[in-house]
């Protein structure tokens, strides 16, 4: 597939085999396991080869407290292309996620279309999901992975 929806079409299919892999926080090893950003530094590393820079140490809890530097938005405004706000998102996006207004994003996701996405969730694994009210209202970042 060639044009606008090369790169989307790759990330589905990259992110696909990660699905069932067990749930692991810090973890990035299709099939051993992984958290959602390990889901996302494994796509990256299956799409370009290397991640874009090393990743320090994080806790369960890195993005819960008011006032918490955003280092997921800002990674993701580093290595990937945003979209537009009001920009209607398209199959393979990066979706980010934060749970309250005000807070930094905390979950991430791939957008499969069809009102689903793939994502690592905590005690159970990488799995396909609707993107049901509850996760859609808390979108809080939409971003594109570049082209290969």
């Amino acid at each position: 597939m060639t044009g606008k929806h090369a790169i989307g079409a790759r990330v589905l299919d990259v992110a696909r085999g990660w699905i069932g892999t067990p749930y692991r926080h810090q973890a990035s090893a299709k099939g051993v396991g992984c958290d959602c950003l390990g889901l996302v530094r494994g796509i990256w590393r299956e799409l370009y080869g290397s991640e874009p820079e090393p990743l320090p140490a994080y806790g369960r809890d890195w993005a819960g407290q008011s006032g918490a530097e955003d280092r997921l938005n800002a990674a993701a405004l580093r290595h990937f292309i945003a979209r537009p706000s009001g920009a209607e998102a398209e199959p393979g996006d990066l979706l980010l996620f934060r749970w309250r207004p005000h807070m930094p994003a905390s979950h991430c996701g791939i957008l499969i279309g069809d009102g689903r996405f793939i994502h690592a969730y905590e005690k159970a694994a990488v799995l396909a999901s609707p993107l049901a009210p509850g996760w859609a209202r808390r979108i809080c970042g939409l971003f594109r992975f570049p082209d290969l």
